[in-house]
Parts: structure tokens; sequence; C-alpha cells
């Protein structure tokens, strides 16, 4: 019986690719796929009687949990699972022997006058396939009251170009709570990235629980509050005054985001800065100090940034071992980000402990003292099972081949990792950060001084041409990044992240050869229009 259902199911796919196949003139999908033919003879209609089918996937499988709770959603029906029917069906389909093209993220989409069938090799093919289906026909998304929706005929065959595919989101210049976590998680899904970096201490806030040194929430977790002035105009903190502006994350509300990430194929990767960029630990923790300076957790901007670790104090890295302890238990991804950039070392060259430490293990320069202690932490987290990756001043005071580095100073920093041997990920301030301006500053909310537009984020091009080609294969992809010093809340937030996290999506999933801005652009109202249906606050304006 089944096999004679799924010949069916292949006579209709047949079928669905007969007729006239125009041009796609109203269909928007970000990312674009690889390949797309359309039948415009052809409409299925989504209705309060359309059926779900799920083909050798596990009842208890987390693609049923997540499809079952995101449909209605999406699309505005109470979702009606049954047996597999050959009318008002929507079939997602775990099929091991789909086309090795596919890989473990790709998928096939076909939709028919009667039935729409999902295929993949994988759940997470059949989970991005799902988030395609959602994008034809996102007309009742968030409606109490839904219509009926068209689907138009579409053959699709899909998947990335990069393995990584990555948002970046600030929480210690402000802190954004679970659920706004949970949102920018769902807004990545949406467009199929799957790597979270939860940057999740620096020197204006500690954010995470660490049960062996409670003060580094007690304490590091709170400032004072200066939420209603401009950040380049904040005063530094009275004597006396109370600290009040901040908040963390338990360690149970860190697995509720982790769950939820995974419900959507995403992997969490947790940042925990060291050795600069540590106001926030040296106010609770002084003695990790080089020098005797009244640390505070950091109010607005600064520069230089004076904070930084005691590299010749040994019992700063029984700390930092200790703090990766507990977030290597929590975190199930393999890669922890262990930051590494903009550390000042002006305090090193004064720290008798720290020129010491130099002496004695033979280091050529002051600067190598931070990649000896890198090394010692890639190696710690190497023995529980982890890999490590850091911003690209990593590469300075030398790094094994087996750290990842996060190239963000420019070109010049990947292609000496990717002839190092080391893989990058790349997320350049010229293309990728979206805390820069994207419009004309004139009408725009303050942001950092940088510029990227809408067309500049979607020319990047991650592997640069230098490269070899076995050295472009250290190129595991790349992410957008999001600081958050001029973003006070998650709205403003969603206004930098969007529509830009569109065109990095694209970059991140297409194929190098079919991208197109004209083809982009022209999809990107659709795109608007169905991100404010779904809740989020996109920018309107595209910078040139």
């Amino acid at each position: 019986m089944k096999k004679i259902y799924l010949l069916f199911l292949s006579l209709i796919v047949v079928l669905c690719q007969c007729g006239p196949k125009p041009e796609p003139q109203d269909i928007s999908i970000v990312p674009e796929p690889v390949q797309m033919e359309v039948d415009s003879n052809i409409t299925f209609v989504i209705n309060k009687n359309t059926k779900l089918s799920f083909l050798n996937v596990d009842k208890d499988s987390p693609l049923r949990q997540y499809v079952s709770e995101t449909y209605s959603h999406y699309f505005g029906f109470q979702p009606q699972v049954k047996d597999a029917a050959v009318h008002n069906n929507i079939v997602f389909h775990l099929d091991a022997n789909a086309a090795n093209e596919l890989g473990d993220e790709g998928y096939e989409l076909v939709v028919g006058k009667h039935i729409i069938v999902l295929s993949a090799r994988t759940e997470a093919g059949l989970f991005y396939a799902f988030q395609t289906l959602f994008q034809l026909a996102p007309g009742n998304a968030c409606s109490e009251n839904p219509q009926n929706l068209a689907v138009p005929g579409v053959k699709i065959t899909d998947y990335p170009r990069f393995e990584w595919r990555g948002s970046h989101l600030d929480v210690c210049r402000h802190f954004f709570g679970v659920d706004k976590v949970k949102k920018h998680l769902d807004m990545m899904a949406l467009y199929k990235l799957n790597k979270f970096h939860f940057h999740l201490t620096d020197d204006h806030g500690w954010r995470i629980q660490i049960d062996k040194y409670p003060k580094l929430t007690e304490v590091g977790a709170w400032r004072v509050d200066r939420s209603d002035v401009p950040w380049g105009e904040a005063e530094p903190a009275q004597e006396g005054e109370p600290c009040t502006y901040g908040g963390f994350f338990t360690k149970d509300e860190i697995r509720e985001i982790i769950a939820y990430a995974a419900l959507r194929h995403i992997d969490v990767i947790p940042e925990i800065e060291m050795p600069g960029h540590s106001s926030a630990i040296l106010t609770a923790y002084p003695e990790f100090a080089c020098d005797d300076y009244p640390y505070c957790v950091a109010i607005g901007p600064y520069w230089p940034p004076k904070a930084i670790l005691c590299g010749g104090n040994d019992s700063v890295m029984v700390f930092l071992k200790d703090v990766f302890k507990e977030v290597a238990e929590l975190f199930p991804y393999e890669y922890i980000h262990i930051g590494g950039d903009e550390a000042v070392k002006t305090n090193w060259y004064a720290c008798p402990k720290c020129q010491q430490k130099i002496q004695e293990l033979n280091l050529p320069t002051t600067e190598h003292l931070q990649g000896w202690m890198v090394t010692e932490i890639e190696k710690y987290l190497n023995k529980m099972g982890k890999k490590i990756i850091g911003w690209d001043e990593i590469l300075d005071g030398g790094v094994s081949s087996t750290a990842t580095i996060q190239s963000w100073r420019g070109q010049e920093t990947a292609i000496r990792a990717a002839q190092h041997g080391n893989e990058v990920v790349m997320s350049p301030t010229s293309h990728c950060y979206f805390d820069y301006y994207q419009d004309d500053p004139e009408t725009q909310p303050s942001a950092f001084n940088g510029y990227v537009s809408l067309p500049k984020a979607y020319s990047f091009e991650p592997v640069p041409d230098t490269l070899t080609t076995e050295q472009a294969k250290c190129i595991k992809g790349a992410q957008c990044n999001l600081w958050s010093e001029f973003i006070f809340n998650y709205d403003h937030a969603e206004y930098m992240l969007l529509p830009r996290v569109c065109a990095l999506s694209e970059v991140v999933w297409t194929p190098k050869d079919c991208r197109d801005y004209q083809r982009f652009e022209a999809r990107v109202p659709s795109q608007i229009k169905m991100l404010r249906q779904l809740g989020y606050n996109p920018c309107t304006t595209i910078g040139k």
C-alpha cells in the first residue's frame, strides 16, 4: 500500500511539472531558492480543511512539534494531522533516498492543485521547506479572521551555499530577555539562518548565571540607569548611586532558549569575553585585575577599553576554566566563542605579574601572553569535546590551526587565517555590522558612524578572491552582528536588522551566480509586509 501511495506521489510531482512555466512575477521567497519552476495553471488552496501528513517522520519528532505549534500562527488554521490523503493535503516526506545534492539541509517542494509535497533527506531540510511554503502564502500571518490562501504552483529544489549562516545579538549593552531572544530566533528561522551568536558578557554587563561565581550576576549584571540619556551623553555613576539597570539569564532560562533554538535547527554559540572587555568581571571580582583601579560596570561609550584580566595571575586561569566548564556543560553545541577582541595591553606592560609570566613562558612579546591564554583555554575546552571560535585579534598573539576565526576587521585577517589553515566565519564591519546606519543618518535613529545599506549588505562576497581553491574551503560562512550600544529596546533591534538580514540570508544561502540585487530588491516590499504581519518592525527605506 505504501509503495502504491509513493508511486502516486511521484505521478503528482510529474503532473506538477506540466504546462507553461512563466517567470515568477509575484513570488517572494528569501533567500532565493537554487532552482524554481512556476506553473501559472496550478494553484493549491490552504483552508480550514487542509490536512497535514508525515511520511517516515516519527510521531514524537521535533519537526512534528514545530509544525503543529506554528501552522496556525503562520496560516491561521488549526492543523489537522491525518494519514496521507490525495486531496487537500500537505505532505512532509522524510526521504533517505532524496537527491544527494540536497545534503543535510536541502529540500524539494512541489505544489500541485490538490497536494503539496515537501521532501528532504533530513528533518532540517523539511523544516526549511516549511519556511519556504509559508513565504509562498503568508497572507494570514497572525490574523484573527483567516481566509483561504492560494499557493502558486511551483517546483523548488533548494540547498544552502554555506554551513554557517549566523546572526549575532549583543544583550550586554542593553538587556533583552527570553521572549525577545525567542523572537530573534523566529526571525532567524524564517530566513534559514542556523547559528545564533549569543553575546553574553562584556564591559557593560555579565548576562549568564555562573554558580561558582555568584557575584558575576549579583554585581556584574547591573549598572546605574542611564536609559533616558543618549548613549554618547551618559554621565559616569555618582558615589552611592544605585545599580538598577540590567539583568541576566538563569541557567534554566538558557536551557529554555537552547531548546527553542534546537526546535528551529539553530545552534547557540555563547560568547564569554576574555581577556579584555572585562569591566563587569573586575567590578565583581577586583582581585583578577592587574591594578587597584576602582572598576565599575561600564556606562556609555569609552576608549580604550582598559579593563583586562591579569594574564600573570594564576587564579585568573582557574576562574576562566571554572566559568568555561559551567558554560560547556550548559550549551550542547560544539563551539564556544572566547572573544579576544580589543584587549588593550596597557595594564599588562605595567604589571609585574604579567611580565614575569611572559619571561617564564619565554614568550616573544606581551601580545603573545593573550595567545598563551587562548591556547590554554582551547586545550581545556577540547578535553570537554568543545571547539573555540574567537574574534580575529586572536591571530595576533599566535593561535593553533584548530581554532576558528571570526573575521571582523576586513578580508586581510580572513586571508591570513585561511592561509594558516584556520576555519573562518566572515563578519566584516564593511558589510555585516547592522548596528551601522542603513540610510541617510539625517533620517535615521542614532547609530554607529559606519554605513551598511541594504544593497551594500547584499553585495557581500564571503570568499576572498585571492584564496586558492583549497584555502577557500576554510570559509565556513558568514554572519551579521548587532551591537546594542545605541539600541535600547528590541523593537529598535528589529529595525536595524530588517530587512538587512534578508540580504545576508541570501548571501549565505543562494549560489553566488544566482544572486541578483534588482531581483532581490523587487521582493523586499513583500517581505516587509509579511514581517509586519508577524509583528516585526522592519525599516522601510532602502539606502544607496
